[in-house]
């Protein structure tokens, strides 16, 4: 069966540069590794054939002989000698062993590998309420946040006061321990000292030897105008401490917008519904509207206006996060009918009743 073109085997161009070789290789050698692939025979040919692409194509003399007469030009070369497997440590060299055994093995290696003495705090969600006047026109408030601190009777270090965390002697404080395995070295957590790097035999009563304690916190938080029910956000490094002076998390503030009585929003809209008596709609006049900004705007109210029709004030709706600009009002007419009448209200509708044709008031019972 005829060799497939070196170039092609490594997935790169014949332009390629030598780290560019050297990276794809890599790639391949940690996908068809025989130790990752035991028993697969197509993984071990396609290991095979990667490496001695990459033997040959890695020496600039070889690579030069192979461009101008092909795999003739490098007959003698045995692509699996003494260069396929004393190398590796130049194709690995530059990278986390960790990393490399995370992707032959899992997790069990890998990030658990790595020292675990200062680590970064957690995140921490705090659900926030506000009104809707508060959402439209941002406001500024103080919350009290439960999160772990930095113990104050340890500063931090986990130990009783008057002694100190000892070094790990397992892992003479690394947090660390390695071990061989064929040609690669393999870094994993200590199992003494679980990554720390050190031993507390006396822990800090206050904190249990965590080097940390939950305290509540008050921040002050902005809300900008224009924010909505779901909206996050995100004070950096206000989350809880971390472990062994690592930074701190991030605290996400989540937005709940309370019912309003008078206003509904959609968007970046606001409606409203307007009681407007039957003479107004009739001859029409002007009425005042609540605005969300606690205000009133003048509204006209055309002659012969219907029940549920709906007038826009622009510019009085919310405003856009993050943006210029604001929604508008939309205020929906409500034809308000009187429930009792006068004697004098009763005769004057009769009368124009009368007027308009119709006869009210008669063989039936009346519903004013």
């Amino acid at each position: 069966m005829a060799k497939r073109d070196y170039y092609e085997v490594l997935g790169v161009s014949k332009s390629a540069s030598e780290q560019d070789i050297k990276q794809a290789y890599r790639k391949l050698a940690l996908k068809y590794h025989p130790d990752r692939n035991k028993g697969d025979k197509e993984s071990e040919e396609k290991f095979k054939e990667a490496t001695e692409a990459y033997e040959v194509l890695r020496d600039p003399k070889k690579r030069a002989a192979y461009d101008k007469f092909g795999h003739e030009g490098v007959s003698g070369f045995d692509g699996f000698g003494r260069g396929a497997y004393q190398d590796f440590s130049d194709i690995f060299g530059d990278f986390d062993f960790a990393d490399i055994f995370e992707g032959f093995f899992g997790s069990a290696f890998g990030s658990r590998g790595r020292t675990k003495r200062a680590r970064r705090g957690a995140d921490i969600q705090y659900d926030l309420s506000i009104t809707l006047e508060e959402a439209a026109s941002g406001t500024e408030v103080q919350i009290k946040v439960p999160r772990n601190e930095v113990c104050e009777t340890c500063q931090g270090s986990g130990s009783k006061a008057g002694t100190k965390p000892a070094v790990c002697p397992v892992c003479n404080g690394s947090g660390q321990v390695r071990q061989t395995q064929g040609f690669f070295s393999i870094t994993q957590t200590c199992y003494k000292c679980k990554g720390e790097g050190k031993i507390i035999s006396s822990p800090c009563t206050s904190c249990g030897g965590t080097g940390l304690k939950l305290h509540k916190r008050t921040i002050t938080v902005k809300i900008p105008g224009g924010v909505e029910s779901g909206s996050r956000l995100k004070i950096t490094g206000e989350g809880e401490h971390g472990p062994n002076g690592g930074a701190g998390g991030d605290l996400y503030v989540v937005i709940h917008v309370k019912k309003h009585p008078v206003f509904e929003r959609h968007g970046n809209d606001i409606i409203s519904l307007i009681d407007v008596s039957f003479p107004m709609v009739c001859l029409g006049g002007e009425i005042e509207v609540p605005t969300i900004n606690g205000g009133h705007a003048k509204m006209k109210i055309p002659p012969g206006t219907e029940n549920g029709q709906v007038f826009r004030l622009k510019g009085n709706g919310i405003p856009f996060l993050g943006s210029y600009g604001r929604g508008d009002q939309l205020v929906k007419i409500n034809i308000k009918v009187p429930r009792k009448l006068t004697p004098r209200q009763k005769e004057l509708l009769k009368e124009f009743s009368t007027l308009d044709g119709e006869e009210v008031g008669h063989g039936g019972k009346e519903f004013y």
